[in-house]
C-alpha cells in the first residue's frame, strides 16, 4: 500500500513548548516510531508542516538586522530541508538499514492571482498574547489573527496547483525508497506566462492541502493526516463536543472548523477522498498506526 503521512507543524512543535531543536528533535523521534511501524511493506511519503519553524526563521532574519527582508519563499525552503534532515536521521535510526530515506526540496506552482494574496490566513511562528502581538504587527508590517488563546502572524497561503518534483518522488517510491516532500506545502512558485521561468513568491501553502494534491497525484492508498489532537471534533470546545470517528467527506463538507487550524485539514481530507474514493483520516502524531489501522482518529470516506 502506498500511504502519504502528513505531519502538521504543530504536532512536531506541540502548542506551548520552547521552540527548541531538543524539543522538535524528541517530537519528530515519536513520529519517526510510529511511521517505521508501517513501513513494512508499504510504500510512504513523508509531508510535514513548517508554521512555527518558518515563523521564527523570520524573526530571526528580522533580528539579524538584514538590509532587506528574507523573502518567505527561501525561508520555506529553509524550513523544509531543516526539518527534512531532521525527519531523515530519525526514520533512518528507526527503520531497517537497507531502507533508503531522502528528503526531496519540492517547488509547488501556485497562481499569481491567487486571492489568498490579498487575504492572508496562514499562521506562522509563535502565539502571542493580542498586545504583543499588535505592538509587532506594527514594528514589522505584519497581519495578526487569533489562534486558539493567543494571536499568531499570518501570511498568504495560495492553494497548491502542481508539486513541480513530481516524477522525482515517483522513482524514488518505485525503487521503494522513504520520501520526505512538500515539506510545509512546498515552496511556493508562480510561472510566467509563457511557461519557461518560475520565480519564488512570498508566502506559505498550506501543508494539509499540498499533501492532499500530492497524495492524489502520486496514487496514494490512504492520506494520514497526524496533528496534536486525536480526531475531528464537532463543537469543538462546547458543551456539546463529541470526536467524528467515521464520517463521509459529503456530510463533513456542510460543517464548519477554523479556517487556520482544522478547517485545512478536513478540506484536505474531503478533496483527497473525493477525487480518489480512497479514505483519509485525521488524528494524533501519537497514533499513526492506529490511524492507518482504522482503530484512531476521524476516517474520511467518500460516502454517497
Amino acid at each position: 500500500m502506498r500511504i502519504l503521512i502528513a505531519l502538521g507543524g504543530n504536532a512536531l512543535l506541540r502548542r506551548g513548548e520552547p521552540m527548541t531543536v531538543a524539543n522538535q528533535i524528541a517530537n519528530i523521534r515519536r513520529a519517526a516510531t510510529q511511521i517505521a511501524r508501517l513501513a513494512h511493506g508499504n510504500q510512504l511519503i513523508v509531508a510535514h508542516g513548517n508554521g512555527p519553524q518558518v515563523g521564527l526563521l523570520a524573526l530571526q532574519a528580522a533580528a539579524a538586522g538584514a538590509p532587506s527582508a528574507m523573502p518567505l519563499d527561501v525561508l520555506d525552503a529553509e524550513s523544509e530541508g531543516m526539518i527534512g534532515y531532521m525527519l531523515e536521521q530519525e526514520l533512518s535510526n528507526a527503520l531497517p538499514k537497507d531502507r533508503e530515506v531522502t528528503t526531496v526540496l519540492t517547488r509547488v506552482e501556485v497562481h499569481a492571482d491567487d486571492p489568498a494574496f490579498d487575504h492572508p490566513t496562514k499562521p506562522i511562528g509563535p502565539v502571542y498574547a493580542k498586545e504583543d502581538a499588535e505592538r509587532l504587527a506594527i514594528r514589522h508590517h505584519w497581519n495578526i489573527a487569533a489562534d486558539g488563546a493567543g494571536y499568531r502572524r499570518v501570511v498568504a497561503s495560495p492553494r497548491p496547483q502542481r508539486v513541480v518534483e513530481l516524477q522525482a518522488i515517483q522513482w524514488l517510491l518505485e525503487r521503494n525508497a522513504v520520501v520526505i516532500a512538500a515539506g510545509g506545502g512546498g515552496i511556493p512558485v508562480t510561472v510566467s506566462a509563457d511557461g519557461n521561468t518560475r520565480s519564488g513568491v512570498e508566502a506559505v501553502i498550506d501543508k494539509d492541502l499540498c499533501s492532499s494534491l500530492l497524495a492524489a497525484d502520486v496514487g496514494a492508498d490512504l492520506l494520514l493526516i497526524a496533528t496534536d489532537v486525536d480526531a475531528v471534533y464537532e463543537h469543538w470546545h462546547t458543551p456539546r463536543e463529541s470526536a467524528l470517528s467515521e464520517i463521509s467527506a459529503t456530510v463533513l463538507r456542510t460543517m464548519s472548523f477554523p479556517a487556520g487550524t482544522m478547517g485545512p485539514k478536513v478540506m484536505a481530507a474531503c478533496e483527497f477522498t473525493s477525487h480518489t474514493g480512497r479514505p483519509a483520516v485525521i488524528g494524533s502524531l501519537d497514533q499513526i498506526e492506529q490511524m492507518a489501522n482504522g482503530t484512531a482518529g476521524t476516517r474520511v470516506t467518500r460516502g454517497s
